[in-house]
């Protein structure tokens, strides 16, 4: 394994990690309270429901390694919508004691990097379908 088939596969694990993390906490939050959270930003409530699950299940399928391109595009997606109707305000670094969407720009840049970089060895997609590029 090449060493950069090694750091893709060290990024899509870790990013799969951290969006599981973001999709337990939503889930132990309740997503009632995350959907009352989102509306009390002015974002509607409803994409609360779609938000935990796609962070619990793409960050599941990213640690596996399983629709790979597809689960990046949407959490790019995912990213920049929250980037646009709830950080930006907030400015880079955040203010007040709320995050700004510097960790959120860091993110966008290793899903988009996912979205184009060859499946790696150690990934289902890899497995399953049997070629470099799914």
């Amino acid at each position: 394994m090449t060493r950069t088939t090694t750091i893709s596969t060290i990024m899509r694990v870790v990013l799969g990690i951290l969006f599981l993390a973001h999709g337990i906490s939503k889930l132990q939050m309740g997503l009632s309270n995350v959907d009352a959270w989102f509306s009390s930003m002015g974002v509607p409530g409803i994409l609360a429901y779609i938000a935990g699950p796609l962070e619990l299940v793409g960050g599941v399928l990213l640690i596996v390694g399983l629709f790979t391109r597809y689960v990046s595009v949407l959490f790019t997606i995912m990213l920049i919508g929250a980037i646009a109707t709830m950080k930006f305000s907030m400015g880079l670094l955040g203010t007040d004691g709320m995050a700004g969407y510097e960790l959120d720009l860091a993110f966008i840049l290793v899903s988009i990097y996912l979205v184009v970089a060859e499946t790696t060895p150690l990934s289902l997609d890899h497995l399953i379908f049997k070629k470099r590029n799914v």
